[in-house]
């Protein structure tokens, strides 16, 4: 058997494998995320590490510890500890989600050049707040005692296999804002922050046996596969393994991919370094299921009955228009000062409503990096390949398709980053030759959602009215506290 681990930026999911993909059985629990102000999102590390424990044991209750064969892991992504010598973390874990290293992260960019982008990545990449040389300008900034302490700064998986195997280690997917298409370091993007060379962890391959680690408390220990990034887990766990298909994650966040063999890129998108044969477009939002859960705590209800209210609305009638802009918004934009509206209210705007918008809202932002995806990579795939907690709901995944206009096909297990991850394990022990071997043996879709053609008319207004609404709304972003812009 196999255990695969997604961290993610709510709660750790663990699930238990045989060596066909199939669910034996799987564990998940929250963690709280902290936002002690405006633009600040943190979380305390030693929540993944007591999940991971916990996990194993409540998997391994009643079965032999023997027959796990492997561990492999996936994590959020740009999210980042700050630790000393002794792997202890200096101060909370930075999320992908804070934006306080906004002004960082624009300097940043400006010292690097449109040729410099296209000879690093082959394209041009981005660099946002949650870029971690941007951290770790701000960090020195404004907590130089701690990163005078610093002795390494790590993203979420690292940690935690620094804690398991007792070394640091990250691939060059997970590391792709600071990685070159070599599959090494910049070295020249690096030194342009004093003091961050030679604070991140060694790279290695995402199939490479990282370590050994403690079966929680059994005493028995495991090989643990190096694993990577959560939207590359997801890719492999979703079933993409060759040029053509693509991915639809909906998590926290939601994350689109497109699969190709030629590097074309495109504003606004992330084009990783070319492995295995291929060129993987990815364009993450900001606030995808998040948005969902800061509206059922805003109204009251828990976040699985917004689905269920949004299903009392009337998608026939005129819409309101939500934009899940909460902090920003990452692809195509990465634009950190924009924020969320509600748009068109009336009087008889009441909880259906505002829960069919926010489903609606967040499938606008999915079409809109879609648009650059599909310019990244050069071509409109025939379906999305679907899965991820935010595809539990039926109605959900039909918006979602219906304002695509692409069919989605989702997956019979739905935390497709924990099978990811052990698929990464499968390979990582020789199970299989390559992943490309491994996926399609190890997934299989449950369910087709096909476009409505009735919908299309709705959400091309709903999707062109969007468009204009962050133009027109960009300014209110950009109000200070004090009144000034």
């Amino acid at each position: 058997m196999l255990i695969g681990f997604d961290v993610g930026s709510t709660s750790i999911k663990a699930a238990l494998f045989d060596m066909n993909g199939t669910v034996l059985d799987h564990w998940s629990r929250g963690y709280p995320t902290e936002r002690p102000a405006s633009g600040m999102v943190e979380q305390d590390p030693r929540h993944w590490l007591d999940g991971i424990r916990d996990a194993i044991d409540a998997l391994l209750a009643g079965r032999d510890p023997a027959d796990i064969r492997a561990v492999g892991l996936c994590s959020q992504v740009n999210t980042d500890v700050f630790v000393d010598r002794d792997g202890t973390p200096l101060a909370p874990a930075i999320c992908w989600q804070d934006i306080r290293a906004g002004a960082e992260a624009a300097a940043l960019d400006a010292t690097i050049t449109s040729a410099e982008k296209h000879r690093w990545w082959g394209a041009e990449m981005p660099i946002g707040a949650s870029h971690v040389l941007a951290k770790m300008s701000w960090f020195s900034k404004h907590r130089p005692d701690l990163w005078e302490r610093t002795h390494q700064v790590l993203s979420t998986r690292d940690f935690c296999l620094l804690h398991l195997t007792g070394e640091a280690s990250s691939d060059p997917i997970s590391a792709f804002g600071h990685v070159g298409q070599d599959l090494r370091y910049i070295d020249a993007l690096i030194a342009r922050v004093p003091g961050a060379a030679g604070k991140l962890p060694p790279l290695r391959h995402f199939t490479e046996i990282a370590g050994e680690m403690m079966l929680g408390s059994s005493g028995c220990k495991v090989p643990v596969v190096t694993g990577t990034m959560d939207a590359w887990g997801n890719l492999f766990g979703c079933g993409v393994c060759r040029p053509g298909q693509g991915m639809y994650v909906s998590g926290t966040s939601e994350i689109l991919a497109l699969a190709g063999s030629q590097r074309i890129g495109a504003p606004g998108i992330v084009t990783f370094a070319t492995i295995d044969g291929l060129v993987v477009n990815a364009g993450p939002t900001q606030s995808g299921a998040d948005s969902l859960r800061w509206w059922a705590t805003t109204a009251g209800v828990e976040p699985g009955d917004v689905p269920r209210l949004a299903g009392l609305a009337s998608r026939d009638d005129r819409p309101i228009l939500f934009l899940p802009h909460l902090e920003g918004e990452r692809a195509p934009l990465w634009d950190s000062d924009i924020r969320g509206a509600f748009i068109g209210l009336d009087s008889r705007a009441g909880g259906p409503d505002f829960a069919l918008a926010v489903l609606e809202g967040v499938a606008l932002a999915a079409r809109h990096a879609m648009g650059a995806l599909i310019d990244a990579a050069g071509f409109r795939p025939d379906h999305m390949l679907y899965g991820g907690g935010g595809g539990r709901s039926d109605l959900w995944s039909q918006i979602r398709a219906d304002c695509l206009g692409i069919p989605l096909h989702r997956f019979a297990f739905v935390d497709v980053g924990c099978l990811g991850a052990a698929i990464l394990a499968a390979v990582g022990i020789g199970a299989f030759g390559s992943i490309a071997e491994a996926v399609p043996a190890m997934t299989s879709v449950e369910r087709v959602f096909e476009p409505d053609p009735r919908r299309a008319a709705r959400y091309d207004a709903m999707f062109h009215a969007y468009r204009n609404a962050i133009d027109a709304l960009r300014p209110i972003g950009l109000i200070r506290t004090d009144g000034t812009q």
